[in-house]
C-alpha cells in the first residue's frame, strides 16, 4: 500500500519543514507494517513536496497515523487536502 501526502511550502520553511519531515519519518519507521518512506520535492514546483511511505496494508498506515499525529501536527496547514491512501494494482520492478 501506497501513501502520498503532498504539502505546499514556502520557500522560507523548506529548511524546517524537511527537518519535520524527518521526524514524521522516523515516527512512521517505528510504527508496525512500515516498509520504506521518503521525503520529495517537485522538479518542476519546487514549493510542492511529498511525504511518501509504503506498507504492509491500510490498516498499518491508518494506524500510524494515528500514533505520528502529533509529529505531523506542525505541518497540517501545509498539507494539500486529498486522499492519501493507494492500493496497489500493479507492479513492476526495474533491473
Amino acid at each position: 500500500m501506497l501513501a502520498v501526502i503532498r504539502y505546499t511550502v514556502p520557500e522560507s520553511q523548506s529548511q524546517d519543514f524537511v527537518k519535520q519531515g524527518h521526524v514524521i519519518l522516523q515516527t512512521l519507521a517505528d510504527q508496525p507494517g512500515f516498509l520504506r518512506g521518503r521525503l520529495a520535492r517537485s522538479v518542476d514546483e519546487p514549493n510542492l513536496w511529498a511525504l511518501v511511505s509504503e506498507w504492509e496494508g491500510a490498516g498499518f498506515y491508518r494506524r500510524a497515523l494515528s500514533a505520528a499525529r502529533m509529529a505531523m501536527y506542525p505541518l497540517m496547514i501545509l498539507m494539500v487536502n486529498e486522499p492519501s491512501a493507494f492500493e496497489d494494482v500493479y507492479l513492476q520492478d526495474g533491473e
